[in-house]
């Protein structure tokens, strides 16, 4: 079973999204995510300043199996991304929640984050996928 931490939201397309102190959001792909495509060899990432409503297609991962699109969980405005993935896609791979993180967002309405799934939520919606 993959790992989900349950203090993180996430979305129905396996984005997990994490507040900071600052209130920015710190978006990935779930661990579920990473292990189905497989080893990342290319990570698209958006344009910091870029404005993105929230289920915009922002950026692109591929694999050595597949290319997949990677969606804004919220609206706002990108504010940072992980240039150590221009080097290292593998990074998603390896701490898909920590050092494999994509991108960072400024959101522009913070209570749509509360709209996300929990843990619990993206759990059961896993299983639901499976059956």
């Amino acid at each position: 079973m993959s790992r989900i931490p349950p203090e993180l939201r996430y979305t129905q397309t396996h984005e997990w999204v994490r507040v900071e102190d600052d209130g920015t959001l710190v978006v990935g792909i779930t661990d579920h995510a990473q292990g189905q495509l497989g080893e990342l060899v290319f990570v698209e990432l958006p344009d910091v300043g870029e404005p993105v409503n929230a289920s915009d297609e922002v950026c692109v991962i591929e694999s050595v199996k597949a290319a997949s699109d990677v969606y804004s969980p919220i609206s706002g405005k990108i504010i940072a991304i992980n240039e150590d993935l221009e080097e290292a896609p593998s990074l998603v791979n390896s701490d898909p929640y920590g050092d494999g993180w994509l991108f960072r967002i400024d959101p522009a309405d913070p209570d749509e984050f509360s709209e996300l799934l929990d843990a619990d939520g993206y759990t059961q919606q896993m299983e639901e996928d499976e059956d």
